[in-house]
């Protein structure tokens, strides 16, 4: 799989895409301002930049100008962003960038755009004739659909292991109903989310999908049940 750096200056952001991408099978590098992503990019060439545009010390756009007079950008980089403008997305392509990502970055949106970016040839600004266009990323950011409540529902109760409910009704498989409702749901959360988790081999992109919840709400939720998501990488 691919080597991708991922610069931003937000640990939370630096971390979630780590772990999406991880869980991709690629090998993920990460800088969180732009001096690191120089001396990183001077090293060796990744595969792959998801470069945060406003960073404190020095932009994201910058840091893209000055790859690219340096001859250093001969990867794809996607630009990433919650505040950007149109003008900004369009000065960033011009220069070399792929694509445009706009925060908060959904699960689908990121692994679509980092395949496309991956397989897509580089074309340095030098390289492009005065003719040429650059293809302008729609900077729109789309959420991803939300899942009807129903079919959510059957889905899970589909997937989730059946549970024998004790001959006297006190218990369902081992959850005991001779407890306040908030206990019980969390048990029964606790046995479906280990379930998944099992059956999907620990990969919290497959997780995220089969559950229908988003990967920030799903990490929430494990932490908050208590339930160990490192047994893959510990496995590895």
């Amino acid at each position: 799989m691919a080597r991708i750096l991922v610069v931003d200056d937000e640990i939370g952001i630096r971390e979630l895409l780590s772990e999406i991408l991880y869980d991709e099978g690629h090998t993920v590098e990460l800088a969180e301002n732009a001096a690191q992503a120089r001396d990183f990019r001077l090293r060796q060439r990744p595969d792959l930049v998801l470069l945060d545009i406003w960073m404190p010390d020095i932009d994201g756009v910058s840091l893209l100008k000055e790859w690219s007079s340096q001859g250093l950008l001969n990867m794809p980089v996607i630009m990433m962003s919650g505040h950007a403008t149109v003008d900004t997305a369009v000065e960033a392509t011009r220069i070399g960038a792929v694509d445009f990502l706009e925060k908060p970055i959904t699960l689908q949106k990121l692994l679509k755009t980092v395949a496309a970016g991956l397989a897509r040839p580089v074309i340095p600004e030098s390289m492009r004739t005065r003719t040429e266009r650059p293809v302008i990323p729609d900077p729109v950011f789309t959420q991803t659909p939300v899942i009807n409540g129903g079919a959510a529902t059957v889905a899970a109760a589909q997937a989730a292991p059946v549970m024998a409910a004790a001959p006297d009704g006190s218990h369902v498989g081992p959850i005991t109903l001779d407890q306040p409702l908030r206990e019980a749901r969390d048990e029964f959360e606790r046995i479906y989310f280990e379930y998944h988790l099992l059956h999907e081999n620990h990969s919290m992109t497959r997780v995220s999908e089969r559950t229908g919840l988003e990967r920030t709400h799903l990490y929430r939720k494990l932490k908050q049940l208590g339930i160990d998501t490192s047994r893959k990488k510990s496995g590895s």
